[in-house]
């Protein structure tokens, strides 16, 4: 049975065979948890919605643009409102104040993988370390000195094999979030640039947002 294979295998491991698996739960929950916060990040998403918006500031409807946030939970659009509201302040220091805690909940536990991709060869190692010291105790015994020594070098490397398996698995979705995150702050940036010059446009036209965020924060 594969179950018993395992369980074998994971003994033979040692003591250390403990905390490497406790890096391998560690991981899998954090890699859960990031998988889960994007699926939600990416469901919120009103792309039309949000095309909206920008058609509304540029043509200085501010209502219609505040309207469309206040209906939806999209990041951008919440972005945008955040910025409307504190437009009579600092409206473009406000979408960045926004838009960094939304990176930063993007990159929550990110450290935790990028701690266990180092963390879990060097335990590996410090097993396999750990059991060859042990397999040359028996050195002394020329009968079983050669079976005790290969038999323990052997064992040993299960932890290391383990650890470097761990990290790999850690590796491949740390990067992908990674690249996630970058893709995240350039649409950010770039929604936040967007939306000044179409404020800029629209003040040109006549259309002040200063004064529409003076207006609501008195009403």
């Amino acid at each position: 049975m594969l179950s018993n294979i395992v369980v074998k295998t994971f003994i033979e491991g040692g003591w250390v065979m403990w905390p490497i698996l406790g890096t391998f739960f560690l991981a899998l929950c954090v890699v859960l948890d990031r998988v889960v916060w994007w699926l939600r990040f990416r469901a919120t998403l009103r792309l039309a919605e949000q095309e909206q918006a920008r058609i509304a500031i540029g043509t200085g409807d501010f209502t219609t643009a505040w309207e469309l946030g206040k209906k939806t939970s999209d990041p951008f659009l919440t972005n945008l409102n955040d910025g409307m509201t504190h437009a009579h302040t600092s409206m473009l220091a406000a979408m960045q104040l926004h838009a960094t805690h939304l990176l930063e909940k993007s990159e929550a536990h990110m450290w935790v993988l990028s701690t266990l991709i180092t963390l879990a060869p060097l335990l590996g190692l410090f097993g396999t370390v750990v059991g060859i010291m042990g397999s040359f105790s028996f050195v002394g015994d020329e009968q079983l000195a050669a079976a005790k020594v290969s038999g323990g070098i052997g064992e040993a490397l299960i932890a290391t094999a383990c650890g470097i398996a761990i990290a790999i698995l850690c590796l491949l979705p740390y990067n992908f979030f990674r690249k996630r995150v970058s893709v995240l702050r350039g649409s950010l940036e770039r929604w936040i640039n967007h939306t000044e010059l179409l404020v800029k446009s629209a003040k040109e036209h006549g259309h002040d947002l200063e004064v529409f965020a003076a207006n609501r924060s008195k009403s």
